[in-house]
């Protein structure tokens, strides 16, 4: 798996199967499909997300943490057309 360190910076990704992963400052955020296949392939796989899974949960609990996260402010721009 690529050294790809939950909540470090907002370009970070990984893809495991058809499931993408991106990395952002304040979030981890997962969309896509994986299937799970009952083979050294599905072993494989299940074994990378739980490396994930494992590291965003340790960054988690190693920081003082908001009951819940704050909205971004909406920042307003001109039309550029």
């Amino acid at each position: 798996m690529s050294k790809f360190i939950p909540f470090s910076d907002e370009s970070s990704t990984l893809t495991i199967g058809q499931l993408n992963v991106e990395n952002r400052l304040d979030r981890v955020s997962l969309f896509g499909d994986l299937d799970l296949t009952l083979d050294q392939h599905g072993l494989e796989q299940a074994k990378t997300l739980q490396s994930l899974i494992n590291r965003v949960v340790e960054e988690l609990e190693s920081r003082t943490l908001p009951e819940v996260l704050p909205a971004a402010p909406v920042v307003k721009v001109s039309n550029p057309f």
